[in-house]
């Protein structure tokens, strides 16, 4: 088999056989097709697209990439959330300790930023020490011991998403919804998890921007995990606005620890509960909603929640005194980004408010792009807010003062004002669900 005609074949639009796709991730995995070649075949799947099956395919490749782990090894109901990206979505630092606190095994295989987003292995790096390049033992031993691990992809689990999702990221291939589908899917079951709930997010700072784009995979994301008899659940919600009020690294770390300490935004908080609702739905442990929630904000309130995200920062190598004064990982020089004109912010253009927290540095432009853990900034005008001129918008946490003036344009550019008040858009827009095996 050569891969010229494989991608020839994709290139005209043709399905591509099991076979071919084994192929091609095997290759790539072992470094017999060049990234030069992949982008182009990247490319081909973005334009082409592909069907269900060639989905599945795919995911099933890269999952058998590298080792999988089994049920039996990790004992106990195991669920995982994934969300497919935003603007100053910290979720996954609070509800990866808050469910486990609540009896919930969560071995979580997460990503590093991916264009305009942020990525979750990143803000817990901003934690000195914090190590997310586990050994496979290493995390199900942490699994095992603490009910909660957060590692990337390895040489030893999905390997093969490894090199893609990097490579995805610096060619204009990140959009694409059967590589977002594999992607994700490869790195939560490998982990062998017997459940996910899924955070499909829509609008602005999305990658789907549209509501049936947004559907669309959703439902992609349902149907294999469908085809590989695991049971899931995907809200579609609202990315038209960052995601509470920092954005960053160690500044939504910063404001993780706020809502594990019981306080923090209300719709990261609110996020975060129904979120934590379909999984504990999903381990078993509580089908009323109410209940469910009652008992997730009693863990945040009592400080269970706290105590297991300390619990996960001492087993990955994270330095439990840095958390005792966070506020010191981040830059000290700041500047606030005012408003140029008056009204209520009526739109958000949150993809530019991305594009400024990359600019600063805490995200990528380039594969191997080094990320500034101590960058970024903490929103002051949200959607329906009223703002006079001169009214602060942002506060800028900033390096240097070329990246601040351009992260300062960015922030500006984003908001749109109007006299009168908006209607604020839902933050959950519907639930999708496939939860029978």
């Amino acid at each position: 088999m050569l891969f010229l005609d494989v991608l020839r074949k994709k290139r005209e639009g043709h399905h591509l056989s099991p076979q071919e796709i084994a192929f091609i991730v095997k290759g790539y995995s072992y470094g017999e097709i060049p990234d030069y070649q992949m982008s182009a075949l990247l490319m081909a799947i973005c334009l082409r697209g592909m069907d269900d099956e060639e989905t599945a395919s795919l995911t099933e490749e890269m999952l058998r990439s590298g080792e999988v782990i089994r049920p039996e090894e990790i004992p106990g109901p195991k669920v995982d959330k994934h969300s497919t990206g935003g603007v100053g979505d910290k979720v996954s630092l609070v509800l990866s300790p808050l469910a486990a606190s609540l009896g919930v095994k969560v071995p979580m295989v997460s990503g590093r930023s991916l264009g305009h987003t942020g990525g979750t292995l990143d803000k817990l790096e901003s934690i000195p020490g914090f190590r997310t390049q586990l050994s496979l033992m290493e995390f199900k031993q942490n699994v095992n011991r603490i009910g909660v691990s957060i590692i990337g992809a390895t040489k030893e689990l999905v390997p093969a998403d490894g090199k893609l999702y990097a490579l995805r990221d610096v060619t204009s291939t990140v959009e694409c919804i059967p590589l977002i589908t594999a992607s994700i899917l490869s790195k939560k079951f490998a982990a062998g998890i017997d459940g996910l709930v899924l955070d499909v997010k829509t609008g602005s700072g999305a990658f789907m921007k549209g509501l049936e784009e947004a559907r669309s995979l959703a439902r992609s994301l349902m149907q294999t995990a469908q085809r590989m008899g695991k049971p899931a659940i995907a809200l579609v919600t609202g990315m038209d606005q960052p995601l509470g009020r920092m954005v960053g690294n160690a500044t939504e770390v910063q404001e993780a620890m706020e809502i594990l300490h019981g306080g923090g935004p209300p719709d990261v908080v609110e996020l975060t509960l129904e979120l934590g609702y379909q999984m504990l739905r999903l381990a078993g442990l509580c089908q009323d909603r109410q209940e469910a929630r009652r008992q997730l904000r009693s863990a945040l309130e009592d400080g269970s929640a706290w105590r297991k995200f300390r619990e996960l920062v001492e087993c990955q190598g994270g330095r439990l005194r840095c958390l005792e004064d966070f506020h010191g990982l981040i830059s000290k020089r700041v500047h606030v980004v005012t408003s140029q004109t008056h009204g209520y912010v009526n739109a958000i253009d949150t993809h530019k408010m991305g594009q400024a927290a990359v600019v600063l540095g805490a995200g990528r432009r380039r594969l191997g792009d080094k990320i500034d853990p101590s960058v970024g900034y903490e929103v002051l005008a949200k959607l329906g807010d009223r703002v006079e001129k001169a009214q602060p918008l942002a506060r800028v946490f900033y390096r240097g003062e070329a990246d601040l003036k351009e992260a300062r344009n960015l922030l500006l550019d984003a908001y749109n004002f109007s006299p009168e008040r908006p209607s604020p858009p839902p933050l959950v827009y519907e639930t999708l669900e496939h939860t029978s095996k």
